[in-house]
């Protein structure tokens, strides 16, 4: 009997909606765009988050990153600058260990290389971030060592950027070993950095390092690392220290200075030269977290409008209504006949908007995948989406509608 007796409001609400077109087509856009934009947007964020909460595979309440650049030095002296560095650094009071690197996980900056297992295959099998280094890397870092062995000190060499070719010894991640060796342990295998060029056997397997990058194009090989026994007498390296426990804030004021003590002829910059890893994640991520952070006002307010556009039309129109409504409370309507008309109506309002909605966000999401290369939206934000604008509708006209079911019958009727 309820079915039915609300199945005869619909015509009704139906003839009452085409007399007020104007209103009706303007929150039926309002609330399809909201439902594509915010679908989207909330797509999004939660894509942003997941980049964002990506562990980079090393210790990073302990880490610290300097940037330095040798002035006036070849390749032959700076092999010995680095090493007295080096030294002097593994000695500084309250530093466990040092090393030296051509970059490190989202330094935004390095050296991306494919990899094959066959030297004559035309394609690699995949794309992996190098990180020239030595036997100290691990321990500084504190990558986990999952299978394998650490490099010892007499397979490290020394050689310029333009002047590598290959190294016999490489330690690679669990994620580019899976990737390449799927059916069997990638420990001991060959790995191909150069295309017919020589092999590098795997001597080790850690857990994880993430690539200096944090873009999207990335995603496909954010934990594909290789480690290569080469220390690179280029102008520009990295020294990363692992603080002791509690040590890092101590240490960052003084290293530099044991730097300058040991030689002056370099350049540390005063932006971005010394950086504990909370302050290279934050660089790497400001504009991650910028576009969350825009995206989610922005939903806000698309929400935030619809809903005041659907209790200020929802007013209006109780206002236009008042004798109609005394009327039928007249006849016999209950406040819960008038409380549920004004629901209905919304509803099926809300029902057209995000039906279009769920459209056009689709539709919105196939447009960025061609032009930003973004991923497909999933079906389940349209579904949550179209559930919260549906619920944010009736709750949006609720007071509304509790006012029209106030109105009293001689009190309207008595309206001119």
């Amino acid at each position: 009997m309820s079915l039915q007796i609300k199945l005869m409001q619909i015509e009704p609400i139906l003839a009452a909606l085409r007399r007020h077109k104007a209103g009706t087509i303007l929150i039926i856009l309002q609330i399809a765009l909201t439902l594509a934009i915010v679908c989207n947007a909330l797509f999004i964020i939660e894509q942003r988050i997941a980049r964002i909460s990506r562990p980079s595979g090393v210790i990073e309440s302990d880490l610290l990153a300097v940037e330095n650049s040798w002035v006036g030095a070849n390749n032959e002296s700076m092999v010995a600058l680095n090493r007295t560095d080096l030294t002097a650094l593994r000695q500084l009071p309250g530093v466990r260990d040092a090393t030296l690197s051509n970059s490190f996980p989202l330094r935004v900056g390095g050296r991306v290389t494919g990899v094959r297992i066959d030297p004559s295959a035309k394609k690699e099998i995949a794309q992996t971030a190098e990180y020239f280094t030595d036997d100290h890397a691990l321990a500084t870092m504190g990558a986990k060592l999952l299978a394998g062995r650490n490099f010892r000190a007499d397979e490290v060499t020394t050689s310029d950027s333009k002047s590598y070719v290959s190294s016999p010894q490489v330690i690679i991640t669990r994620e580019l070993a899976e990737r390449l060796y799927p059916d069997g342990s990638a420990l001991g295998k060959p790995i191909y950095l150069v295309k017919d060029g020589a092999p590098s056997a795997v001597i080790g397997i850690v857990e994880r390092l993430q690539v200096p990058w944090p873009g999207a194009w990335t995603d496909a090989f954010a934990d594909y690392v290789v480690l290569v026994p080469v220390q690179l007498t280029d102008e520009r390296n990295v020294y990363l220290l692992r603080a002791q426990p509690g040590q890092l804030q101590a240490i960052s004021k003084t290293v530099p200075q044991l730097l300058f003590r040991t030689n002056r002829m370099r350049v540390i910059p005063d932006q971005r030269g010394i950086r504990s890893f909370a302050e290279v994640r934050a660089d790497a991520y400001k504009s991650d977290i910028g576009i969350a952070a825009f995206m989610g006002v922005i939903s806000v307010i698309l929400l935030t409008v619809t809903a005041a556009g659907i209790v200020g039309l929802t007013s209006f129109w109780v206002g236009q209504r008042r004798k109609q409504i005394g009327v039928r409370r007249a006849l016999g309507a209950t406040k819960h006949d008038i409380l549920s008309y004004f629901l209905t109506e919304n509803l099926l309002i809300g029902a057209a908007g995000v039906v279009i909605g769920a459209l056009l966000a689709i539709g919105l999401n196939q447009w960025m995948m061609s032009e930003f290369e973004m991923q497909r939206l999933s079906l389940l934000y349209v579904l949550a989406g179209m559930a919260v604008l549906l619920l944010l509708g009736q709750g949006a006209v609720l007071a509304p509608a509790m006012r029209a079911s106030r109105v009293s019958p001689v009190e309207a009727t008595r309206l001119n």
